[in-house]
């Protein structure tokens, strides 16, 4: 029940950010490695590769917005690994 609430509490927030066009940074990890971040700010999304970030991943020229759920789930689909993307502070 605590992870349930923990992640309404979290979409609430990235909600909120990208509403007020507030600074927003993730992490982006497969493999239990960190490969990349999205950024938003000023409304203005941006998605940044590590350099050893999968092929598969840094190949990816679609739509980013602040729906973060469905881009990760569209980079677990295109990688075929789950891939997370986890809020940080800014």
């Amino acid at each position: 029940m605590l992870s349930l609430a923990s992640t309404l509490v979290a979409r609430a927030a990235r909600l909120f950010q990208a509403a007020y066009e507030e600074p927003a940074l993730w992490t982006v990890s497969a493999d239990g490695q960190i490969v990349g971040s999205l950024v938003c700010e000023a409304g203005i999304w941006r998605l940044s590769w590590f350099k050893d970030a999968p092929p598969r991943l840094v190949s990816y020229a679609g739509r980013v917005d602040g729906d973060v759920e469905a881009l990760a789930i569209v980079l677990t689909e295109r990688l075929g690994v789950p891939v997370r993307l986890e809020s940080l502070p800014v």
